[in-house]
C-alpha cells in the first residue's frame, strides 16, 4: 500500500501554464496523484488554478511517471497521442491491470514525437474520472522549436455539473496582456470527455500548425473556426496586431446557449524591440510518418458504431470490451483503412491507440493535410481513415458518444 511518505523527494512539476521542463530531484519519478478532485504533481512549489498537470519533457528524454492512486475506485494513465510502447499504454484489462486504489504503477517511455499530448485514465468508469477533472497534458519540446514571443496553454474545461464551461480550471475569459506585434504559440486543448467545443478566433489571423500533437502545413481555419473535438488538441501561431491597444479574442460558439468568451488578448504590454523580421510561421513535418499510404493494398474494414457500448465490423460480428478476439490483427508495416459507421442518432468519436491516421475525403481517395488520432462522425454518417500499423501490440479503439454525459465502449486491434 502506498504511504505519503513514499512521496518524499519526488519531481515538483507546477500546475501553472506552461513550466519550465520539470528536473528530476531526488527519486527517479515524477508523481501524479489521483484525487477525486482531479490529478495534481506533489511536491513543493506545486500550485492550483492551472490547466491542469503538465508533463514537459525534452525530445529524447525518457518520461518516468509513478502514478499514485488516491481514489476510491480503480483508475490508469493513458498517454493520449503519443506512439507509445504497447506495455505502457494504460489501458486497463489491454495493456495492464487496473491500478486499485492505495496502489501505484510506474510508467517509463521515451515518446518518438515532439508535440502537445493528454493523459487520463482509461479504464472501466474513465469518463466519469475525465469530468471530474483526471485529465493532464504532456509536451514534449522539438529539438529546434519555432521563434515565437509567448507560450500560452487554453485547455477547456467545466464545472463538475456541466453547467458552466471553464478555461484552465478558472471562470472565463482568460485574460493576457502581450506586447504588440507579439508572436504567440497557443496550446489549445478539450479537456472534456464527450464534448465537441466550437472555437473561434478574432482579432488576429491564426494559423494551425500541429493537430493531436503532430505537425502539419500551416493553414488558416475557414471562417477562423474549429471543432474541437473531446480530448483534441490543436497548436496555434498568430502575430498580435502592432496597434497598442488592440484585442484578440478566443470565442466558443454556442450550441444550447450564447456565444462565451474564452480568452482576451490585449496588446498592451512594452514594445518588444525587435530587429530582424520574424520568420515564416510553421514546424518541421514529423519524418517518422509516412508521406503516403497505398490504399489500394491496404486492409480494410468497416467498424458499425451502435448505440450502446458495443463496436461491430461490416460482417456483424460485436465487439465489446477487450474480450475475445480482435476486430483485426495485420503484421507490422501493413497500409490500413478503416471506415467508422455512424448507426447511432447522435455524433460520435473514435481514438485509435498507438498510431496516427490520415482522415480520407469523402468523395474521393485523397485525404486531409494532417494527422488525428481521434475521428468524429456525424450521426448516420461514414467517416474513413487509414494509417500504417507500424507499431506492435494489442492497441484499443475507443467509441465515445457526444453528448452531456461521458458514454462509449472500446475494442482492440493487435499488430503483429
Amino acid at each position: 500500500m502506498l504511504t505519503r511518505r513514499l512521496f518524499l523527494g519526488s519531481t515538483v512539476a507546477t500546475l501553472a501554464a506552461l513550466p519550465a521542463r520539470a528536473q528530476m530531484a531526488g527519486a527517479d519519478f515524477r508523481i501524479v496523484e489521483a484525487q477525486p478532485a482531479g490529478f495534481r504533481f506533489t511536491g513543493a512549489g506545486a500550485s492550483a488554478g492551472g490547466p491542469g498537470p503538465i508533463l514537459r519533457l525534452k525530445k529524447g528524454e525518457e518520461a518516468r511517471v509513478r502514478l499514485a492512486n488516491w481514489l476510491d475506485q480503480p483508475t490508469s494513465l493513458h498517454f493520449r497521442g503519443v506512439r507509445i510502447e504497447n506495455s505502457m499504454n494504460g489501458v486497463a484489462g489491454l495493456n495492464q491491470k487496473a491500478v486499485a486504489p492505495g496502489q501505484s504503477f510506474d510508467y517509463r517511455f521515451t515518446p518518438p514525437d515532439s508535440g502537445f499530448f493528454a493523459f487520463h485514465p482509461h479504464c472501466e468508469g474513465a469518463g466519469a474520472q475525465i469530468s471530474r477533472g483526471l485529465c493532464g497534458f504532456l509536451i514534449v519540446d522539438e529539438e529546434n522549436p519555432p521563434t515565437f514571443d509567448r507560450e500560452l496553454i487554453a485547455a477547456i474545461h467545466e464545472t463538475p455539473d456541466g453547467k458552466a464551461v471553464l478555461i484552465n480550471s478558472r471562470a472565463i475569459p482568460l485574460s493576457e496582456s502581450l506586447a504588440p506585434g507579439a508572436r504567440v504559440r497557443l496550446r489549445l486543448a478539450n479537456a472534456t470527455a464527450s464534448k465537441v467545443h466550437i472555437v473561434s478566433f478574432a482579432g488576429f489571423k491564426p494559423l494551425v500548425v500541429a493537430i493531436d500533437g503532430q505537425p502539419c502545413d500551416p493553414f488558416q481555419p475557414v471562417r477562423d473556426t474549429i471543432p474541437v473535438g473531446p480530448l483534441a488538441r490543436f497548436d496555434i501561431m498568430f502575430d498580435m496586431p502592432e496597434r497598442a491597444g488592440a484585442e484578440g479574442s478566443i470565442i466558443l460558439r454556442g450550441q444550447d446557449a450564447p456565444d462565451a468568451t474564452l480568452a482576451i488578448f490585449r496588446a498592451d504590454a512594452p514594445p518588444l524591440g525587435r530587429r530582424e523580421p520574424l520568420p515564416p510561421i510553421g514546424l518541421p513535418l514529423n519524418a517518422a510518418l509516412p508521406p503516403a499510404i497505398k490504399l489500394a493494398e491496404a486492409f480494410k474494414l468497416d467498424i458499425a458504431m451502435e448505440a450502446d457500448s458495443a463496436l461491430g465490423s461490416a460482417n456483424g460480428a460485436r465487439h465489446a470490451g477487450f474480450s475475445g478476439k480482435p476486430l483485426f490483427s495485420v503484421k507490422r508495416g501493413t497500409g490500413v483503412s478503416l471506415g467508422f459507421v455512424n448507426r447511432a442518432t447522435i455524433a460520435q468519436q473514435a481514438h485509435i491507440h498507438g498510431h496516427h491516421a490520415r482522415l480520407l475525403h469523402d468523395l474521393d481517395d485523397g485525404w486531409e493535410p494532417y494527422w488525428r488520432d481521434s475521428i468524429l462522425t456525424p450521426p448516420g454518417k461514414t467517416k474513413r481513415i487509414a494509417f500504417l500499423a507500424d507499431n506492435p501490440g494489442k492497441w484499443a479503439i475507443d467509441r465515445w458518444a457526444i453528448g452531456p454525459a461521458p458514454a462509449g465502449g472500446s475494442g482492440w486491434f493487435e499488430v503483429t
